[in-house]
C-alpha cells in the first residue's frame, strides 16, 4: 500500500498523552531504544536484517504497559514481534522489564499504527496482528474516532500473509459489535470462530495485565475476535 488514502489518515491509532517516564524508565529508554527501536524514516522493513533470522512475524498495535507483549514474546520464542506504541512512559515501562529479562525476538516503533502500515510494514508479510483494548470511545458522537474502522482493517488484511490472523479484544460491549460488524464485512477475512461468534481467550494474550484486571474487578466482560485472512489482499 504506496500512498495513504485521505480517509485513512484521519485515522489514528491512539492518542498520545502527555506524561512522564520515571527516572529508571527514562534510563532504560536511553540505554535499549538504540537496539530496540525501530525508526519509520528506515522505511519498509526487512525482517531478517533487523531480527537476523527469517521467523513469523507478530505485530501488536498500542502494548501499553507491555505487560502482555512481553509475556507473548518470552513464550513464543520462534516469532518475530513488533510492537507499536505512542505513549512512550508504556515503551519505557516495557523497556525496563526487557533490562531485566533479556530477548532479542521484539522491535518497537514510538509512532502512530496508521504511519506505521503505510511506510514500514510490507503487504503479506505478517503472521498475526493483534489489537487488545484499544480506546472504545464510549460517546456516540465519538465512535468515528474507533481505530476499528472498515479502511483500516481493509489495511490491516493487505499487510497479513494468506491464513494469517487478526487478533482483537475489548471489554466494551457496544464496541465489540462494532467490530464485529466491521470485520465481518470485509471480504478478505474468515471468522475462525464461525459466522458472528466471539473467540475464547487469544493464547498471544498469556497474562492478565493491571488494565484487563482492573475491568475484570468492575465486572467488565471481555469478548474477542479473531479473523483469518483468507483471500490475497
Amino acid at each position: 500500500m504506496t500512498n495513504t488514502s485521505p480517509f485513512l489518515r484521519r485515522i489514528r491509532s491512539f492518542v498520545r498523552r502527555d506524561s512522564r517516564m520515571t527516572e529508571a524508565q527514562q534510563e532504560a529508554f536511553d540505554m535499549l531504544w538504540p537496539h530496540y527501536g525501530l525508526e519509520i524514516a528506515k522505511g519498509m522493513i526487512d525482517y531478517k536484517n533487523v531480527f537476523l533470522r527469517q521467523a513469523p512475524c507478530v505485530l501488536e498495535i498500542g502494548f501499553g504497559s507491555g505487560h502482555s507483549l512481553l509475556a507473548a514474546a518470552k513464550a513464543y520464542p520462534d516469532y518475530n514481534f513488533i510492537g507499536i506504541e505512542t505513549h512512550r512512559p508504556g515503551i519505557g515501562a516495557l523497556l525496563l522489564n526487557i533490562k531485566t529479562q533479556p530477548l532479542d525476538n521484539l522491535r518497537l516503533y514510538y509512532a502512530d499504527a496508521v504511519d506505521v502500515l503505510t511506510h514500514c510494514i510490507p503487504d503479506n508479510s505478517l503472521a498475526v496482528i493483534q489489537l487488545f483494548f484499544p480506546d472504545p470511545w464510549r460517546k456516540r458522537r465519538h465512535h468515528k474516532r474507533r481505530i476499528i474502522q472498515p479502511l483500516f482493517v481493509k489495511c490491516l488484511a493487505e499487510k497479513l500473509e494468506i491464513n494469517g490472523e487478526l487478533h482483537l479484544a475489548t471489554d466494551w460491549n457496544d464496541y465489540a459489535k462494532h467490530m464485529m460488524t466491521v470485520l465481518s464485512n470485509e471480504s478478505a477475512f474468515i471468522n475462525a470462530a464461525g459466522a458472528g461468534n466471539f473467540s475464547d481467550r487469544s493464547c498471544q494474550r498469556p497474562v492478565i495485565t493491571k488494565f484487563e484486571q482492573r475491568g475484570q474487578d468492575a465486572g467488565h466482560q471481555t469478548w474477542e475476535l479473531r479473523f483469518v485472512k483468507a483471500i490475497g489482499g
